[in-house]
């Protein structure tokens, strides 16, 4: 398959030799909790893929980064997921210390991150239903020098690896509404504990399981506050960068994942020419959707309608995805289904880009209203 041989040749050139040692090593146990994926991929120079250079990263644009999730995911779904995680935390960083809210503090973490190789979770994207992707779950006790933070995100990838957990989290202001925050913590800060959440042996080895602080203090210098005070439901430009990265790096895992299958049905010369031809075009619809994502961004519109324009490429990628993966499973056969259970495993990890924020029904009412000409506004 060009397009996929295409990404693969992109991830090579960014972590060499990564690809050669997920494909050493069975589906199963790369799939399992405390497989060797996240080893390699640190060891590869994963953590600065997409740190720009100026930071001491890889510079992967983010059209190369897409290219590098699928191809990773096309071989290791839970560590593509994971990191997907990584990537859009430190997207965020990299943009505020570009921004005039930058304290200097995030071009000092970057050129750590990169340097050391270190790898960051991510405490956003809340999953709980009724809840908004910007209600944060974790509340703040101002106390000298910074905050005291307690709560807990659940699931949180890469929970038992992590070196930094970033987080959003509710300030205590003098009007009483709180003001969200981003937070960077160190892995070994005292009060951080992990626990068992992820029950499902299904993307097991994304290490999704719970964080929790307790009485965790955080420096001042350390939390990032975001803008405007007391409206929630607006996005401010910090977020809405990270939203957008988000989307395009959690679609491409499933992308990757779909890919995989797909890559099996062509090599195997399922079908007649015409089945193999319409289930390539559906999922080539997903990949041209998410790449003109990636250029959005590469060409710096990362705005409020940017945001919109990313969400409906994710969802009808999502669409797209869905059929092609219905269209490879049949055509795969049930002797591939019983003989291996890699293609069943494919198939069940490839639905789960429905389950990632914000979901299709709470889109719906912000959508209508930014088609009428309003600001996207998730709350």
């Amino acid at each position: 398959m060009r397009s996929l041989e295409a990404a693969r040749e992109t991830c090579e050139s960014f972590l060499p030799g990564l690809l050669d040692q997920l494909s050493g090593t069975p589906l199963e146990e790369l799939e399992a909790p405390k497989n060797p994926a996240l080893d390699h991929f640190r060891t590869a120079g994963g953590p600065s893929l997409v740190i720009p250079k100026t930071y001491g990263g890889a510079g992967a644009d983010p059209l190369q980064a897409l290219a590098v999730v699928q191809a990773l995911a096309s071989r290791a779904p839970s560590l593509a997921i994971a990191t997907t995680m990584h990537h859009f935390s430190v997207a965020t960083l990299f943009t505020l210390a570009d921004s005039i809210q930058s304290s200097g503090m995030e071009w000092a973490l970057l050129e750590g991150i990169a340097e050391q190789r270190l790898l960051v979770a991510s405490g956003f994207a809340e999953g709980r239903p009724g809840r908004g992707i910007l209600s944060p779950m974790m509340s703040a006790s101002k106390a000298d020098g910074g905050y005291v933070i307690n709560g807990s995100k659940k699931p949180c990838s890469l929970s038992h690896s992590m070196d930094l957990l970033t987080a959003s989290v509710a300030l205590p202001t003098d009007s009483g509404e709180p003001r969200m925050a981003v937070l960077l913590i160190p892995r070994q800060t005292d009060g951080i504990s992990v626990h068992p959440f992820w029950g499902s042996r299904t993307l097991a080895g994304a290490e999704s399981d719970e964080v929790r602080l307790t009485d965790v203090f955080v420096d001042e210098q350390l939390l990032m506050r975001t803008e405007p005070e007391g409206d929630a439901g607006n996005l401010d430009d910090l977020q809405t960068v990270g939203l957008i990265w988000f989307e395009l790096l959690i679609s491409a895992c499933y992308l990757g994942i779909v890919s995989g299958l797909v890559e099996r049905v062509v090599d195997g010369g399922r079908g007649s020419d015409s089945d193999r031809a319409r289930v390539l075009t559906r999922l080539e619809t997903a990949a041209l959707l998410l790449a003109g994502t990636a250029r959005m961004i590469r060409d710096g519109e990362t705005g409020n309608a940017a945001l919109a324009r990313t969400l409906v490429a994710r969802y009808a990628a999502q669409d797209a995805l869905g059929d092609a993966l219905n269209q490879a499973v049949e055509l795969l056969g049930g002797t591939a289904f019983m003989s291996s259970t890699d293609v069943a495993y494919l198939a069940g990890a490839a639905h789960g880009l429905s389950f990632h924020p914000p979901s299709r029904s709470s889109f719906t009412g912000p959508y209508l209203d930014h088609v009428a000409g309003h600001p996207l506004r998730l709350t």
